[in-house]
């Protein structure tokens, strides 16, 4: 198995994993497969074989193993999960999905996303030298709350400091590309100190790094996004504090800040591609108009917790999140931006700004019933608000109007146990109450239809409203353990989220829509069901599992022309089979693992909709089918890892409409390599990735906008970085 291991949760799972329950270290998370490891991302502490649904973790030392090898923490976890989408190595992860829906990003169980208006720049919050492993919950999920359809990566921070005095860790990197360009040399800079005195403690740090440009396999320049930004040629500043403060012998209270910060150097203009003739965008030096694409997000969050209150687990949290996104501006998508009252058609140029923020709250108690102690009971509460708009920041027009969401989501789980814990019963409810509110607007002045530019706002009145929403989202799993490390499950779980009311609310080309009665921007409410089989005993890590989800008013992205995307709302259902198996072998820390994904996704794309989902979801929407392997060794000071991802290829049918042929996805595949040997002054570590130098077009732009020649990226090529890290 490729991932380090594969346990199960309930379908409780919710990513709140507050600190005060992060009582397993890092590795012991990666490197131990054991039942009775309290897995924070799952919202309760009862063992991991009591709860039916699949989640995999990815601790310290392997996180640490792959950033070192592809720089980020969402590149890492897409690497090692065959059921998420390839990233696109760019700021924006648009499309990039996890069982072909859309994952919720959470630290801490923050959210990170924004559904209002997905910007996709919330793989992008905080540097992973600051996280100590990522929860990766498959599936849609009733106590989620909005967003994660397709499940939860979550980002658990580093544990406060158990000894007294100061402690800490530095982080020395270096990297290059293939033939050792001067501008694809880049570097990164790490540290963090920890502080205990008796009941308080303390840990600060910073990270700061420089990414170069990047080199695909033909040692051409990578193209460049100037719209939607990029990683290459960027700078990024993380910070990180938490103090904590023990209340007697099991209560904590918690304060964690951040701030995360990345920019485009601009240093570099795009270079149309041919993709008939498979000639890939590129780069070359030049200023690209108005202000380099930038990201900033910031978060707070004050958590209260008790893990023996009245016998049972208390956890609460407070948190506020706000995050700044800046997209570029780039000739493709002006049309859009034409208005005739500021300037002549052809020469405003403009250019637009995510700004979103979050205030919300979760609180949840969980102990076994008294008298019946084989019944464990959860009861909680969440509240969120969320305020998002999209401005062009160069004119201060509004593209998408402020938006107000609020959710109000009490909720209950009851998890049974029978026949000495051989047998669980888990479910529950979550009643998810909404509205959201926006006030009266107008669209875009735009009028100019072209077949680049289909988008014709036309300037429309719009009428605001604050339509509601409320449903009770329903869970229920069983597990059947017969023998200790041979598991079946099965289990259903709700899911919600809102569509991108942003991409609804600033397409409206109509006059009179009232947003009161608008369906268009009715909840996503999707549905998943799972059947898993688990052997988890001696040398065998072993897990299969098949999926299927649905829901009636699904959200798929369709192209809507100068690089903007629109958002249909149709029937989508989704299948798919994961299969993941690792072997200890007789070699002394040598371990071989495998990993598949196949996952088919349809929708209903016909004139008059009856619900019949005939046309395949395409590249925008859903993942190519995946096979990985890998073999580790890890004895003593040395460890090792060298993984090959295959990416299947793909085609698209429909029986509805003509899907352009152009758009198949050939596949190709990549293989990375590490080493890393620990001495007494640090750890070493070389990767190398993309290892083979493979010269090849990325998953989005090979099946998406088979015409834009600027939408024709490659993928890095081989890339080398060294690093040196070191603990005190």
């Amino acid at each position: 198995m490729i991932r380090p291991f594969r346990i199960a949760a309930s379908v409780s799972a919710l990513a709140i994993a507050m600190p005060a329950l992060a009582q397993v270290s890092p590795d012991a998370a990666t490197e131990t497969a054991k039942d009775d490891i309290v897995v924070t991302a799952a919202r309760s502490i009862l063992p991991a074989n009591a709860l039916p649904l699949t989640i995999d973790i990815v601790g310290k030392s392997e996180l640490d193993q792959q950033m070192s090898i592809s720089g980020s923490v969402i590149d890492s976890i897409a690497t090692l999960t065959p059921s998420f989408s390839p990233t696109r190595q760019k700021m924006s992860g648009a499309g990039e999905t996890l069982r072909g829906r859309s994952p919720l990003y959470a630290i801490n169980g923050i959210p990170q996303t924004t559904p209002l208006r997905d910007g996709s720049r919330d793989g992008f919050t905080i540097d992973g030298f600051f996280i100590d492993r990522v929860e990766v919950i498959y599936g849609s999920n009733a106590l989620q709350g909005v967003g994660g359809t397709g499940g939860i990566v979550n980002q658990v921070t580093v544990a406060p400091p158990t000894a007294e005095g100061f402690g800490g860790r530095v982080l020395l990197q270096g990297n290059a590309d293939n033939d050792f360009h001067k501008d694809g040399l880049g570097g990164k800079a790490a540290g963090l100190v920890q502080y205990r005195k008796d009941r308080f403690d303390a840990t600060v740090g910073a990270a700061y790094e420089k990414r170069a440009v990047f080199y695909d396999g033909d040692g051409r320049r990578v193209g460049v996004n100037l719209t939607q930004g990029e990683t290459q040629d960027s700078k990024t500043l993380s910070l990180f504090g938490r103090f904590g403060y023990q209340l007697g012998d099991t209560g904590r209270i918690d304060l964690i800040a951040s701030r995360y910060e990345m920019k485009v150097d601009g240093d570099y203009i795009a270079v149309a591609g041919d993709k008939t003739a498979g000639l890939p965008t590129s780069a070359t030096r030049g200023n690209p108009p108005l202000k380099p694409a930038e990201s900033r997000t910031e978060s707070v969050a004050l958590s209260v917790t008790d893990t023996d209150l009245g016998g049972g687990n208390f956890v609460s949290q407070l948190f506020f999140n706000r995050t700044r996104d800046t997209f570029g501006g780039e000739p493709v998508t002006q049309a859009t931006f034409q208005d005739p009252t500021i300037a002549p058609v052809g020469t405003l140029f403009d250019q637009s700004q995510n700004r979103s923020r979050k205030l919300g709250f979760k609180i949840s108690y969980e102990r076994a019933v008294p008298g019946f102690e084989a019944l464990t009971g959860t009861l909680g509460f969440d509240a969120l608000f969320d305020k998002t708009e999209q401005r062009l920041i160069a004119t201060n027009r509004v593209w998408v109007p402020p938006s107000d969401f609020r959710s109000l989501a009490p909720f209950a789980q009851l998890n049974l146990a029978l026949f000495d814990e051989k047998l669980r019963l888990a479910g529950g409810a979550r009643w998810e109450n909404v509205q959201i509110r926006i006030d009266d607007f107008q669209t875009l002045a735009s009028t100019t239809v072209t077949t680049a530019n289909p988008n014709a706002y036309g300037g429309v009145m719009v009428g605001g409203g604050k339509p509601k929403f409320d449903d009770v989202l329903l869970n229920g799993g069983i597990i059947f353990e017969p023998w200790k490390g041979i598991r079946a499950y099965a289990s259903y779980a709700e899911g919600f989220t809102v569509a991108d009311i942003g991409r609804i609310t600033r397409a409206i080309g109509k006059p009179g829509i009232d947003l009161d009665n608008y369906l268009d921007i009715s909840p996503v409410i999707s549905n998943n069901r799972e059947i898993g089989v688990e052997v988890k005993r001696g040398p065998l890590d072993t897990s299969v599992t098949y999926f299927w989800s649905s829901s009636n008013k699904g959200q798929v992205l369709v192209n809507g022309g100068a690089g903007i995307f629109n958002v249909i709302r149709q029937r989508v259902e989704i299948e798919g089979l994961e299969v993941n198996a690792g072997v200890r072998m007789p070699i002394d820390g040598l371990r071989l693992s495998v990993g598949y994904a196949h996952i088919k996704g349809r929708y209903d794309a016909s004139a008059t909709p009856d619900g019949t989902a005939g046309t395949d979801l395409d590249g925008a929407n859903i993942s190519p089918d995946r096979l990985n392997l890998a073999a580790s060794f890890n004895r003593g000071a040395v460890s090792a890892r060298v993984q090959t991802n295959f990416y299947l290829s793909r085609t698209f049918r429909s029986s509805e409409i003509v899907l352009d042929p152009r758009n198949r996805f050939g596949g190709y595949d990549l293989t990375d390599a590490s080493i890393r040997y620990q001495t007494g002054l640090g750890g070493f570590t070389f990767s190398v990735q993309n290892l083979f130098d493979k010269q090849y077009i990325d998953y989005a732009s090979a099946t998406q906008r088979p015409t834009d020649n600027f939408f024709n990226f490659a993928g890095r090529g081989r890339n080398f970085t060294l690093s040196w890290d070191y603990r005190f």
